[in-house]
C-alpha cells in the first residue's frame, strides 16, 4: 500500500484529493495538512512515500526553499505538485528542491493517481505543458544525443525507471564503480547535479521516455 500525505490550504481540496487518492486501492491517505508547517512536523511520524501538495494559485518564490528544506530535514520525499499557473513554475528550483511530479490544476483524477503511483515507484514525472518550461544548462551541448554514449543513454534510462547503482550494475552486467562512472559523465555533459535533473533533461531532449 503506497502511504499518501496529503497538503492543501483549502479543505475543500484537500478532502478532494484525499478521495481521490482513497478512490484507488493501491494508495492510502496516511494524514493531510494546510502548510508545509504542518507538513514538517508530521510527516516523520506518518512516513508518507509520496506528499500531494496542491500550491492553488497563491505560488510563493519562497516555496522551492522549503521543500528543499524539508527534504534535507526529513527522509527523501516524493513531492506531487499541483498547481493553476503553468508560467508561475520555476521548473529547475523545482527540480533542485526534490519535486519529482508536477502536475496542472486541471488534471484529471485518473492523472493524479497514475502519477502518485509512479512516484512512490522512484520515477519522474511531469506534465507535457510543462516539458516547454525545462531550462537547458548552458553545459548541454547542441548536439547531446552525439555527446551521450549508448552506455550513458542506457544507464540514464534507467536512472529514470528509478534503479539504484547496484541494480544497474547487475542488469548491465559492470561494477557499481563503472556505474558511477557513467553517471558522473552524464551529469558533466548535460550540466546537472542530481539524478533527477538528469532524467529531466534527457526526457526534454528525447534521450529517453518515461
Amino acid at each position: 500500500m503506497i502511504r499518501v500525505m496529503v497538503v492543501a490550504t483549502s479543505p475543500v481540496v484537500r478532502a478532494g484529493l484525499a478521495a481521490v487518492v482513497t478512490s484507488n486501492s493501491q494508495l492510502t491517505v496516511v494524514g493531510s495538512a494546510s502548510d508545509l508547517d504542518v507538513l514538517t512536523r508530521e510527516v516523520e511520524q506518518l512516513e508518507p512515500d509520496v506528499v500531494l501538495l496542491d500550491l492553488g494559485a497563491n505560488l510563493q518564490a519562497t516555496i522551492w526553499e522549503k521543500l528543499l528544506l524539508i527534504q534535507q530535514q526529513q527522509y527523501p520525499l516524493g513531492f506531487l505538485v499541483i498547481v493553476e499557473e503553468l508560467e508561475s513554475i520555476d521548473l529547475e528550483a523545482a527540480i533542485h528542491a526534490g519535486v519529482r511530479g508536477l502536475l496542472p490544476s486541471t488534471s484529471t483524477e485518473s492523472e493524479i493517481i497514475a502519477a502518485t503511483i509512479a512516484i512512490a515507484d522512484n520515477l519522474v514525472v511531469l506534465h507535457p505543458d510543462f516539458l516547454e518550461l525545462l531550462p537547458l544548462r548552458e553545459k548541454v551541448t547542441t548536439t547531446p544525443v552525439q555527446t551521450l554514449t549508448p552506455r550513458e543513454i542506457e544507464v540514464l534510462g534507467m536512472l529514470g525507471s528509478g534503479l539504484g547503482n547496484r541494480a544497474i550494475a547487475k542488469h548491465l552486467h559492470i561494477s557499481e564503480h563503472t556505474v558511477k562512472f557513467h553517471i558522473s559523465s552524464i551529469f558533466q555533459k548535460l550540466g546537472v547535479s542530481t539524478r533527477t535533473e538528469a532524467v529531466s533533461v534527457g526526457v526534454r531532449l528525447g534521450l529517453i521516455m518515461l
